[in-house]
């Protein structure tokens, strides 16, 4: 059970409390670009998936063999062949959504949460937890595009996968499927995700003896003598 304990950490750490975009802010450019419509975003939440788990899984396995001089180019090189594999499948099997996606499905290969994770996680822990470290962080990665995409798509188009949502489509709000509307979504789901963290600042309250200057502070010197 303590071993089991730690795993389930990993795994649940980057749904909510550390989701790489919504708390970490990593991957925006993709976040906003493909966030217009449900199904890209969630195209590129599984392709990057895919690659963040695959890669984490080959990287600690070898973390012992790659040397530490090259070892970030040796990271690129391993997650850019798993993107040129995922490349190659959507554009077999889903070629619609790979069109969608554009030039920001082979720049998974430079997207920094997963070359974050290679670095900070899977180079240095067993190849099981890197790759619940990078199921964890893809879902919540996936779990964010789907809810701006859905967000946007709906206010920005009146649609949902497709499907007209009443009301909505005769009269969508336009602006949520231009790139204001994709900050503003981002900006308030930044907002709740440190809310449900409780990542609320309390200002700090400094007296004058906080302060660089007091040693020349009028006050400070005038309460001492006071004592």
């Amino acid at each position: 059970m303590a071993e089991k304990k730690p795993l389930i950490k990993e795994f649940t750490k980057g749904i909510v409390k550390e989701n790489p975009v919504l708390c970490l802010v990593l991957g925006t450019c993709p976040t906003l670009a493909v966030t217009t419509g449900v199904s890209s975003a969630l195209g590129m939440g599984v392709a990057a998936t895919v690659v963040l788990v695959c890669s984490n899984a080959v990287i600690s396995a070898l973390r012992k063999v790659i040397p530490g001089k090259v070892r970030i180019p040796a990271y690129i090189t391993i997650i850019a062949a798993f993107v040129t594999i995922v490349q190659m499948l959507v554009k077999a099997y889903a070629p619609s959504l790979n069109d969608a996606l554009g030039v920001y499905l082979p720049l998974i290969v430079v997207n920094c949460i997963i070359l974050g994770r290679a670095e900070m996680f899977a180079s240095k822990n067993k190849v099981l937890p890197s790759v619940l470290d990078g199921l964890g962080m893809g879902i919540g990665f996936t779990a964010a595009l789907f809810l701006m995409g859905s967000i946007r798509e709906i206010l920005g188009a009146g649609t949902w996968l497709g499907l007209n949502i009443p009301i909505i489509s005769s009269n969508p709000i336009l602006i949520f499927i231009l790139p204001p509307g994709g900050f503003f979504v981002f900006g308030m789901l930044i907002a709740i995700a440190n809310k449900l963290n409780n990542k609320t600042v309390q200002p700090e309250e400094v007296g004058c003896a906080g302060c660089p200057m007091s040693d020349k502070c009028s006050k400070v010197k005038g309460e001492e003598c006071a004592e």
